[in-house]
C-alpha cells in the first residue's frame, strides 16, 4: 500500500485545484493512504473526503514558524513513498525536505529543489503569446504526479457531505419565493484588482429576470460589501455567513449560472461541473486559472491595455489608478 503525502498551504482555491491530483492518484492506487496538508481555514473543504486518510493544518496566523516546526514533527510520524509538494516556497520545501519520505517531489523554483528526488519545470504562459497554449493549474500539478499516473488532465471534484446537501436543500425548501431557477454571485476578492466593482455587481443584478432567485455568495469577511450590493439593487439574499465551503459548492451546483471573480469560487465551480461565467480584470486566463469545464466562459476587457496583466495575483489597488480593466466591462456582456 502506498502512502503519500500532498502538500498544498495556499489559498482556497488553491486546495481546491489540488484536488485533481487527489483523485487521479486515488483512481490509479484505489489503496494508497493519502494525505494532506492545508493552511487552516481551508480544512473545511475536506470534510468527510472519501479518499483523504488525514487532513494536516497548518496555523499560518499565529505563531507561524512554531506551529511549522510542530506539523514537521507530526508529519515525520509516517513514512511515505511520496511526498508530492505543489508550490515553490521555502516553508513548504523544508517541510518536504524534513518529511520522512522515499521520494521527494516539487517544482524546480522551489528554493530546496536541490534537496528533492524529483523536479519538474514550473511554466506560467507568457500572456503576451497570444498563439502559445495554455498551461493551466492542473496540469502543472499533474507534472508532479506523471511519473506516477500518466499525462492526462486531471479534473477537480469536492465531495459535500449528506448533510451539506440537506443544509442546502432546506435553505431552498424554506425560501419564501420558492425559486424555480436561482443564479449565485460571489462578488469577492482578496485583491482589490480581481474584484469587479460593486457598482457592476449591482448593474449585472438588474439584467436578471425578476422570477430569478439571487443568492450572493463568500467568505463571512464578505457579508458588509454583500450587504451594500443587496441594498443597491433590491434584490438578493446573502448568505456569507450561513453557507461553509462545502455548502456553497453544493448550492452552486444546481445553480442557472454561477457568476465569479478570478477567485476561489470559480475553482469551486470547476470542481463540482457548475456553469460559471468568470470575470477576470487584472489577470488574464493565460496564467492558468481559467475554468476547466465546457459550460465555463470568460469575460474580459477588450480594450488592448499595456498595464494588463499588471501581476500574477493581484494588488490591493489599481497600479495606474484608473482600473478601467474592470470598468470597461458591461453588465450584459456578463449576463448574456
Amino acid at each position: 500500500m502506498k502512502r503519500i503525502l500532498i502538500i498544498q498551504t495556499a489559498f482556497l482555491g488553491d486546495a481546491v485545484l489540488v484536488t485533481s491530483i487527489v483523485e487521479k492518484l486515488h483512481s490509479w492506487y484505489p489503496d494508497a493512504r493519502i494525505d494532506l496538508v492545508v493552511r487552516k481555514g481551508n480544512q473545511g473543504l475536506f470534510d468527510g473526503h472519501p479518499f483523504l486518510r488525514k487532513v494536516f493544518v497548518w496555523d499560518k496566523r499565529t505563531s507561524k514558524t512554531k506551529n511549522l516546526f510542530t506539523l514537521i514533527h507530526e508529519i515525520r510520524g509516517t513514512m511515505y513513498d511520496h511526498v508530492i509538494n505543489c508550490q515553490r516556497f521555502f516553508s513548504t520545501g523544508l517541510m518536504t525536505v524534513l518529511a520522512r519520505g522515499k521520494e521527494k517531489i516539487g517544482y524546480d523554483k522551489n528554493p530546496l529543489s536541490a534537496l528533492f528526488s524529483r523536479t519538474v519545470k514550473h511554466v506560467i504562459t507568457d500572456p503576451s503569446a497570444p498563439h502559445k497554449a495554455t498551461v493551466h493549474e492542473v496540469d502543472r500539478l499533474n507534472d508532479l504526479i506523471a511519473h506516477l499516473t500518466d499525462g492526462q488532465r486531471p479534473m477537480p471534484r469536492l465531495h459535500p457531505t449528506v448533510e451539506d446537501r440537506a443544509k442546502v436543500k432546506d435553505l431552498l425548501d424554506q425560501d419564501p419565493h420558492r425559486w424555480s431557477s436561482f443564479v449565485c454571485l460571489a462578488p469577492a476578492s482578496v485583491w482589490y484588482t480581481k474584484q469587479w466593482p460593486e457598482a457592476k455587481w449591482v448593474e449585472l443584478i438588474n439584467t436578471l429576470p425578476s422570477d430569478m432567485g439571487v443568492f450572493l455568495i463568500g467568505a463571512p469577511s464578505d457579508s458588509s460589501m454583500v450587504q451594500r450590493i443587496i441594498a443597491a439593487s433590491g434584490r438578493g439574499k446573502d448568505l456569507t455567513r450561513d453557507l461553509r465551503p462545502l455548502e456553497s459548492a453544493a448550492l452552486m451546483e444546481g445553480a442557472r449560472m454561477n457568476y465569479v471573480n478570478d477567485s476561489a469560487p470559480l475553482h469551486i465551480a470547476s470542481a463540482m461541473n457548475a456553469p460559471v461565467t468568470v470575470i477576470f480584470c487584472s489577470t488574464v486566463p493565460a496564467f492558468g486559472f481559467g475554468p476547466l469545464r465546457e459550460n465555463g466562459r470568460v469575460v474580459e476587457t477588450v480594450e488592448v491595455l499595456d498595464c494588463r496583466p499588471c501581476g500574477l495575483h493581484g494588488h490591493r489597488a489599481c497600479p495606474k489608478g484608473h482600473f478601467r480593466c474592470a470598468i470597461g466591462i458591461a453588465a450584459d456582456r456578463v449576463r448574456h
